[in-house]
């Protein structure tokens, strides 16, 4: 008799043994303390040349240039575990994307994270929103006063983009009460003064600005 085969599109090995919450059902990510202020950041692309290990890897960067983290997970361990630790994959939440894919890229945050500590790596939450439709799926499966990662870079040309990202902000804090935010790019007044007294914050500059800096140097 011959064998049916099972395409596991959503690779099933990333979350076994997770607690599941939500009604997406997205993968809940162990709450470790096992992580730490970053002492600094770098790009997924640029880790394999990264001599100096003491940071943590980030995936703040075009979609496709990270998507094999997504499907064989399991080939970027090695190189990961020589850092002190990986931020999630920051897979996109766009205005006018449909809900389903935003919930997709949702569980692949979580569950890539969640097989990075199941494999002995400090992961430290990325949390990316569309608008206020994606609040009631895009914080789950994150522990609460925990470190958490957010990125504005692109995100934050507008006015309107500028209130959107802090309304998620916002939200963000009322919800996962977090011990400290991470933020990859720009920090304006407009958007993070309100809360500076809500949570710690710790700004590290975007590959753009590094790069534009070497350039101008």
């Amino acid at each position: 008799m011959q064998k049916t085969k099972y395409d596991d599109g959503f690779h099933s090995y990333l979350v076994n043994g997770a607690a599941i919450v939500g009604e997406p059902g997205i993968p809940l990510l162990m709450d470790l303390k096992n992580t730490q202020i970053p002492r600094d950041i770098v790009p997924f692309e640029k880790a394999k040349s990264q001599t100096d290990k003491r940071k943590y890897v980030h995936f703040y960067m075009h979609d496709k240039d990270f998507s094999d983290v997504l499907t064989s997970t399991t080939k970027y361990l090695d190189l990961l575990k020589q850092f002190d630790g990986v931020i999630t994959p920051d897979c996109s939440l766009l205005i006018g994307q449909s809900k389903c894919l935003q919930q997709t890229n949702t569980y692949f945050n979580r569950a890539v994270g969640y097989y990075f500590q199941k494999n002995g790596i400090p992961v430290i939450p990325n949390i990316r929103w569309s608008d206020e439709s994606s609040f009631e799926y895009c914080f789950l499966g994150v522990p609460k006063r925990s470190i958490v990662s957010v990125s504005t870079h692109g995100c934050i040309r507008s006015n309107e983009q500028k209130r959107m990202f802090k309304a998620g902000l916002k939200e963000m804090i009322k919800i996962l009460e977090p011990t400290d935010v991470l933020v990859h790019g720009h920090m304006p007044e407009c958007v993070f003064a309100e809360f500076q007294n809500d949570v710690k914050f710790h700004r590290y500059k975007s590959q753009f600005e590094r790069t534009h800096e070497k350039e101008g140097a």
